[in-house]
């Protein structure tokens, strides 16, 4: 049911885009209940100049060039600590695995309902009462 855009600067090694996007993948699982296989991910890399944070920081946090935005597309209905959870194990696992600083791992949960998702064949595999 989730989709994920990771966008992340062409800098960034072909390996470590691969751990970010299994990081986001594990902790979907493994804290947020995201059935396994369930993995649709849209990994966009960008120019220096196209990912724009403020310079200065924000809410006591500073950036750097290494940034990576994570957009979070998921069912309606976790709790807010499932979801702290899931922040801490994304920005903690990609800092621990791929190196990157942790201030830098940016992300936006976005809650859908259920029928907003088709998987294919124009139908809603998650219609109310299915």
């Amino acid at each position: 049911m989730p989709l994920v855009r990771i966008n992340i600067s062409k800098e960034a090694s072909a390996e470590s885009v691969q751990t970010i996007s299994t990081v986001i993948y594990d902790a979907m699982v493994t804290v947020a209940n995201v059935p396994a296989h369930d993995k649709f991910q849209i990994i966009t890399r960008h120019e220096s100049d196209e990912l724009v944070y403020p310079s200065e920081g924000y809410l006591g946090i500073d950036y750097s060039p290494g940034i990576v935005f994570i957009q979070v597309t998921w069912n309606a209905g976790r709790t807010v600590e499932v979801k702290k959870a899931f922040y801490k194990a994304v920005a903690e696992g990609i800092h621990q695995k791929a190196g990157l600083r942790i201030e830098d791992v940016w992300i936006s949960l976005i809650d859908v309902q259920r029928e907003n998702w088709s998987f294919g064949n124009g139908e809603m595999q998650y219609a109310p009462g299915v």
